[in-house]
């Protein structure tokens, strides 16, 4: 009885489209928490250094 009523949860979620869209705001959401993290993190100041590096190597102006 359990695994009929998972079996049937599961498939309606797998038809479901707003399920696919709270996966890609939560995908995009964790991403912008990681960027921002990193960016106030030592390791998003080494990052952006090599990418000031490499922009002004390039001739551009870093940030």
């Amino acid at each position: 009885m359990f695994l009929t009523y998972l079996s049937v949860l599961i498939r309606r979620f797998i038809k479901d489209e707003e399920a696919a869209s709270a996966i890609e705001y939560a995908i995009v959401a964790s991403m912008v928490a990681l960027i921002a993290i990193l960016f106030l993190t030592n390791i998003g100041v080494r990052i952006r250094a090599m990418f000031n590096a490499i922009l002004t190597g390039l001739g551009g102006t870093a940030v």
